[in-house]
């Protein structure tokens, strides 16, 4: 991890300071469960580096970006959604954003109030 700032709970997590339930980690991205989950399979998809947001991004980051909106559907299937998931990026105080540093959320699995 080349850059990080510590005041971010990404971040900490990151660095092992704050525990998570870890999906997938590999150099670039950790992937873990979020805690307040919107579906009952909710995933938290982050760089290892400190990136504050989607506005913040490059060129220079859209192999990463490409790897982890890939990665999303891999481990849905790996955690049994079969019947479909939804990607989220939050973009700043306006978008929803929470937490500034960038995160995909991958969510799927049964909903209650769907039919069929």
């Amino acid at each position: 991890m080349s850059h990080s700032d510590p005041n971010c709970i990404f971040c900490k997590i990151v660095a092992g300071q704050i525990p998570s339930r870890k999906v997938h980690e590999d150099d670039e991205l950790l992937v873990f469960h979020d805690i307040q989950p919107w579906a009952p399979v909710h995933l938290l998809i982050i760089p290892k580096r400190h990136i504050v947001s989607m506005a913040e991004v490059t060129e220079a980051e859209a192999g990463l970006l490409g790897r982890m909106m890939t990665l999303g559907p891999r481990l849905m299937k790996e955690l049994g959604v079969s019947n479909g998931f939804r990607h989220v990026i939050n973009t700043g105080h306006d978008g929803g954003q929470e937490v500034f540093h960038l995160h995909l959320h991958v969510m799927g699995g049964p909903r209650p109030w769907a039919k069929g």
